[in-house]
């Protein structure tokens, strides 16, 4: 099945130039848009804790999606670090995921290469990142103000770590969902045993 995901980040926005540019698409690629299965949120992409998105997510993990089609890949993910995530979990489950306006399609070896490149670029600014913030801590060790992080204070939300995995969710699946490594889910288990 195909799924089609479109997002705006506020109510003053339309989602009418996206519909109507997927739809063009899809009757170019001989489909139906009532054929679809459509998923639309009205919330910022800076957060991966959308309705619609949660519900594609669950599609996917079922196993009721071959296909994504987006407006544009931004609309999954404003973050980067999210969007190559959630885009490298789908290409491991076999997902084809088509951004129209982009003109870019991740299925086949072309595809695979693109998104080979794209997480690349991401692995790359995240090891500059990681390093930027080594720097920061160790010259703030140097001058008496480090403190670190609060005891008792979390990335994300616990409680739902424990709900995705009672739902059957894998470790990885939950980590890109709550958007935290695997590592910090697997503490957040741990807390419930």
């Amino acid at each position: 099945m195909i799924a089609v995901y479109i997002r705006v980040s506020s109510t003053s926005q339309k989602t009418d130039s996206q519909k109507a540019e997927i739809r063009q698409w899809l009757k170019a690629h001989g489909e139906k848009p009532s054929s679809v299965q459509w998923f639309e949120d009205i919330e910022t992409g800076t957060t991966l804790n959308r309705e619609a998105f949660q519900k594609l997510q669950t599609a996917i993990f079922k196993g009721e999606v071959k296909t994504v089609v987006v407006w544009k890949l931004d609309r999954l993910a404003r973050k980067i670090r999210d969007g190559i995530n959630t885009i490298a979990d789908w290409c491991d489950k076999g997902i084809r995921i088509v951004s129209v306006t982009q003109q870019i399609d991740l299925s086949g070896p072309t595809g695979h290469l693109l998104a080979s490149l794209l997480f690349g670029i991401a692995e790359i600014e995240l090891q500059h990142s990681k390093d930027r913030q080594s720097a920061g801590i160790a010259l703030a060790k140097k001058n008496g103000v480090y403190t670190g992080r609060q005891p008792g204070t979390t990335i994300s939300n616990p409680e739902r770590a424990q709900e995705l995995k009672g739902q059957n969710f894998k470790i990885q699946e939950i980590a890109n969902a709550l958007n935290v490594s695997k590592r910090t889910v697997s503490r957040y288990l741990q807390s419930y045993e």
